[in-house]
């Protein structure tokens, strides 16, 4: 290349590098305006000292010319509980910022709301005020504010009871220790920080109401988080763990919602699960090894893997639950349900299996494998349930398959049945179960059964 090229280029540069970095002339017009991505920023439910998630919105400057920013500024300033970052810079104020032609800014806002003494949800407010030529925009923040108790690597080691007055919010880990129970009382919502476990080495006891559920939960409560699988670990109920009960709850948006060891220490299931909702599991939503479990009256649905996935033989009475797995958020090649007497050739053991009653149906051929691998004896009694199954043995003993049982809408979550479902008027009588009066002589949301009723959690007479 030679001297006068050479030249030629770097003249080229440097004017193209000059005109980019030219100012555009500013426009101080009273008419010009500024639009906005969005009229308000409203943050959801705000737990005292964590503060929230970040909330983004766009100025957009649609004229030729730039516009000159006087002055943007948090309305409460220092003492508010928001901040802004505009352009990657934080601030409570900020003076003479220019947004160029046909171009926009992000703002970027954050809240931080202090411990009060109310028990009760409260508001907080304040605004970002933005002033250019002469005029003033105002764009109002809104925060929903509560305390809660903060539970961090907790060991409960006396028998205790949790209130429904403040949410209870779980850092890493809490343990319910081999002598202690934990009471969890009607209404009382249990919030899991990201990784964050409930460990049961003694004694669980949530039961709540129909009208107040206990909920477990993540502690996102933005609405983009509502229905969000993986946000923490779930429930992990240990070899020494016995007499658990939860009734009448929703274990939602974790990675295994329920995981439950070893065969009870006394006569009573080491796990009774009743009038339960459980969705939204990254990997299972109820994980066993080698246990007894009850459950009854149960919504399980939208979980990665399987629903239940019961290994290594063990005790499990499965009445009247319905077992809804459509998978919209995930790609399963697992049934829903899942009962082996195997783990390993070194770990296997019986496994005493009675389904009844119950709706077993998704989008896969086969949504119910029961796996006999050992020589273990094994007692399996599969007796008035819908099955969605390519094993043909399974259409005895008063079971309905690969029937279609009219969901109303599963995609909104929605698992009643149709009046014209397969699934009316099939479920065996149930007067003689052991926890008929306790459990079974009404549905989910306490409608009274009638037999022969319907099958699955919910009862439509």
């Amino acid at each position: 290349m030679n001297r006068i090229t050479l030249l030629f280029l770097l003249a080229v540069l440097t004017f193209s590098f000059a005109a980019c970095n030219k100012d555009e002339d500013i426009t101080f017009d009273p008419n010009a305006k500024l639009s906005f991505s969005t009229d308000s920023v409203l943050f959801d439910t705000v737990f005292t000292s964590i503060g929230s998630t970040i909330r983004r919105f766009k100025v957009f400057n649609y004229n030729d010319k730039a516009i000159n920013l006087d002055e943007i500024k948090i309305g409460g300033g220092a003492n508010s509980p928001f901040l802004i970052n505009v352009n990657g810079k934080q601030m409570v104020e900020g003076k003479n910022l220019k947004i160029n032609g046909k171009d926009s800014i992000n703002i970027l806002v954050k809240v931080n709301i202090n411990p009060t003494l109310q028990n009760q949800p409260f508001i907080v407010e304040d605004s970002i005020l933005i002033f250019f030529n002469g005029k003033r925009e105002k764009i109002p923040l809104v925060a929903y504010g509560q305390n809660a108790i903060f539970v961090n690597n907790v060991a409960i080691t006396n028998n205790t009871t949790w209130d429904s007055k403040l949410p209870y919010i779980i850092y890493n880990s809490v343990t319910v220790e081999e002598s202690a129970t934990l009471n969890i009382d009607p209404g009382v919502r249990v919030l899991f920080h990201n990784g964050s476990t409930m460990n049961v080495k003694g004694t669980l006891n949530a039961v709540g109401t129909k009208r107040d559920t206990i909920l477990f939960a993540s502690d996102r409560t933005e609405r983009i988080y509502d229905e969000e699988p993986g946000q923490w670990n779930g429930i992990h109920l240990y070899g020494s763990s016995k007499n658990s009960v939860i009734s009448h709850a929703t274990i939602k948006n974790g990675i295994a919602g329920i995981t439950v060891d070893s065969l009870s220490s006394n006569a009573s299931p080491k796990l009774i699960l009743a009038n339960t909702v459980v969705k939204n599991m990254q990997v299972v939503g109820l994980l066993g090894y080698h246990t007894d479990l009850a459950a009854y009256n149960n919504l399980f649905y939208n979980c990665g893997q399987y629903l239940i996935y019961g290994i290594g033989g063990g005790n499990y009475d499965l009445v009247q639950n319905t077992f809804g797995a459509y998978n919209y958020n995930f790609a399963r090649r697992t049934s829903a349900v899942h009962l082996s007497d195997f783990i390993s050739n070194t770990e296997f053991a019986p496994l005493t299996a009675t389904l009844t009653n119950n709706i077993i149906w998704g989008s896969l051929e086969n949504e119910l494998t029961i796996e006999k691998k050992s020589n273990a004896v094994s007692v399996i009694e599969v007796k008035s349930n819908l099955i969605k199954t390519t094993k043909a043995d399974l259409n005895a003993n008063g079971n309905v398959i690969n029937i279609d049982p009219l969901f109303i809408n599963p995609r909104q979550g929605n698992f009643k049945i149709d009046e014209n479902s397969p699934a009316k008027n099939k479920g065996l009588s149930l007067l003689s179960h052991l926890y008929f009066s306790t459990y079974l002589s009404k549905d989910i949301l306490e409608k009274e059964r009638l037999f022969p009723s319907e099958l699955g959690c919910y009862e439509n007479n």
